[in-house]
């Protein structure tokens, strides 16, 4: 089984209103057991030309793991929260 990873570009619009979606998001990855390998971060672009803002990286036993908390309850609250506050990409990776 390989692991999977969410990963996400986040540009926020609201910094006071995104603090309340972070607090949502750690308690959703604290209930699903999630691995934060990065979360925020200086950005040093080393090849093209993407620029991300924020990006976030997580890890999770599984492809199936990764789409049961982004489709919990935990998160859609952190979600909601969000909402106003930033422009989130994000994607799930499978992989070693």
């Amino acid at each position: 089984m390989s692991s999977a990873y969410i990963i996400a570009h986040v540009r926020i619009t609201n910094p006071e209103q995104y603090e309340d979606y972070k607090k949502w998001a750690t308690l959703a990855m604290q209930t699903h057991g999630v691995e934060v390998c990065v979360r925020g971060g200086p950005v040093q672009t080393l090849e093209g030309d993407w620029s991300p803002e924020r990006v976030i990286v997580l890890k999770f036993p599984s492809a199936e793991a990764a789409r049961a908390y982004n489709d919990s309850s935990e998160y859609g609250k952190a979600r909601q929260a969000r909402q106003g506050a930033a422009e989130m990409q994000m994607i799930l990776v499978e992989g070693a």
